[in-house]
């Protein structure tokens, strides 16, 4: 049971550090830079107990992210492809393409409410009737 629960946290954690790159990569400003940080920080520790020295995923990404969203790595292209298709959630992986501007050639299937007849009056009794 416990197991379930922190699967949950941690994956509740990984969703929330997604929107704070995507709200990085929205602002571009330096606070939403450090709450991408900070929460790459908790997605660690889940993980478990390590080394001071040892090299942290979410920590590393997440500054590469920053910094290829901020136009400042050779390869920034190729880190948002990346990270792009490793976006499980539908929505959040059509927002964040759409702000680095990735995956616009993708069609996605809109659903089309029915033309609605402009004639709105069609059908009514005229006001001389009611009168």
């Amino acid at each position: 049971m416990s197991s379930l629960k922190s699967s949950e946290d941690h994956g509740k954690l990984l969703r929330a550090w997604q929107l704070a790159i995507l709200r990085f990569a929205i602002t571009l400003a330096d606070a939403d830079r450090l709450n991408v940080a900070a929460l790459a920080a908790q997605v660690d520790q889940l993980g478990g107990r390590r080394a001071e020295g040892s090299l942290h995923f979410f920590r590393r990404t997440g500054t590469e992210l920053c910094a290829a969203i901020l136009g400042q790595r050779e390869d920034s292209e190729a880190i948002l492809n990346r990270f792009h298709t490793k976006i499980e959630e539908p929505r959040l992986k059509l927002a964040f393409g759409a702000v680095v501007g990735i995956g616009r050639a993708e069609t996605i299937p809109i659903k089309r409410r029915p033309k609605l007849d402009h004639d709105l009056f069609r059908g009514l009794p005229s006001r001389k009737a009611q009168a």
